[in-house]
């Protein structure tokens, strides 16, 4: 290898980046505007108060501030976890041609959009099974509505209900008959976080389409947690504990746990094709469960009955069937031939507060340095392209 084949700078770039992880802030008014006229009372609402933009869901029962979804432009000492208005913050977060401005303004040419507001769960809207169902149609048909007038450039992920099977299936049938390039699951099929053999119709489904299925930090917890850091009136405060919480979040604290459920599911001895993205958990602890699931399967298998279930070794399973999106992840790209390197997404959280809008190029240097130029390709362009079947974005630009 020549230091002319080695990554150097953004100018080496003459291909479109895909964005594989971004997300709007769902409108004010969606939920009033897209569920039936019942519902509306219930449905997810914002209510403008003193402290900034609140969230209310189910009549009021949860609420949830504007804040750290929407730091895009700001500096690190303007950043708060409550406080923040859709008046202040960027309209790219929910306006589609503001959006397509602030891309190209960080020289990114296309994104897949994760939700805001649904990063919890569709539990969030209600455990009542009409009420979250109707929820979740108004957010799959409004994100389909936000991105159609982009000319592709924006990739819609339908998010799946908690409310069993057969709705979970009705709605990855929506979504597949539609726009949307993938779906977003916060519990599995059968609505528990517990995988099940009645949920393998739903495998199917997304395994004979190609449709991947991604896993996104925030959802899929057995336990919330907040780390200390929620004040007495429902809003945040500053603390040790939130950032511990956020370090161990993006270090594939929050995925380890169902991302070991589902290599260890049996799921993939069935669905040797299924797709399955975990996203904003970043790369680095990869190589390390992979090691350690092996080892550990090599010892357990046969007392455990292990073997009877699974007949491949976990990191197989892995590399096949796993795709993860990372954002700033050194540790992770030197890491990059432990993983697959062609199951590999870089990000970039916009407009959240992973974000480095407008100024993505100085991250992507930071990054890549040293890396050579194929490779960074992959992970900037065809890995996103090959797992959505984006035949429609250019090689070249």
């Amino acid at each position: 290898m020549t230091e002319t084949d080695l990554f150097h700078d953004v100018s080496c770039i003459d291909y479109p980046i895909v964005d594989a992880d971004a997300h709007v802030n769902e409108p004010p008014n969606l939920w009033q505007d897209w569920v039936p006229g019942k519902w509306k009372e219930r449905a997810p609402k914002v209510v403008h108060t003193e402290k900034g933009d609140l969230w209310h869901f189910d009549g009021g029962k949860h609420t949830w501030p504007v804040g750290l979804t929407a730091t895009a432009g700001q500096s690190y000492f303007e950043f708060a976890p409550m406080g923040q208005t859709y008046e202040s913050m960027r309209p790219g977060s929910f306006d589609t041609q503001a959006r397509l401005a602030d891309m190209d303004a960080d020289g990114i040419y296309a994104q897949v959009l994760y939700p805001s507001v649904t990063l919890t769960g569709a539990r969030i809207y209600s455990n009542e099974r009409e009420l979250q169902l109707a929820c979740v149609r108004a957010y799959n048909d409004w994100i389909e509505a936000f991105c159609k007038g982009s000319a592709g450039r924006l990739l819609p992920q339908a998010i799946i209900p908690t409310t069993g099977l057969e709705d979970a299936l009705a709605e990855l049938d929506f979504a597949m008959k539609g726009s949307h390039r993938g779906a977003v699951i916060s519990s599995f099929p059968n609505g528990s976080l517990s995988p099940r053999a009645e949920d393998d119709p739903f495998w199917s489904k997304a395994q004979e389409a190609g449709f991947p299925i991604a896993v996104h930090i925030g959802s899929f917890l057995r336990v919330r947690h907040d780390g200390g850091a929620r004040s007495d009136d429902g809003g945040w405060k500053g603390s040790l504990a939130f950032v511990s919480r956020a370090a161990w979040t993006k270090a594939g604290g929050q995925t380890l746990d169902v991302a070991c459920d589902l290599l260890f599911s049996g799921i993939f001895q069935r669905y040797p094709r299924l797709k399955i993205v975990l996203v904003e958990a970043n790369i680095g602890w990869i190589p390390t469960l992979l090691e350690q699931s092996d080892d550990m399967f090599r010892r357990y298998r046969w007392w455990t009955g292990a073997h009877k279930e699974m007949s491949e070794m976990p990191s197989r399973i892995f590399h096949r069937n796993f795709f993860a999106t990372f954002m700033v992840d050194r540790s992770g790209v030197e890491l990059r031939h432990r993983m697959n390197l062609d199951h590999i997404l870089w990000s970039t959280d916009y407009p959240h507060s992973g974000t480095d809008w407008p100024n993505s190029s100085i991250t992507i240097e930071r990054v890549f340095q040293g890396v050579p130029r194929r490779e960074v390709k992959k992970m900037l362009r065809d890995n996103c392209v090959a797992l959505y079947g984006l035949d429609e974005i250019p090689e070249r630009l």
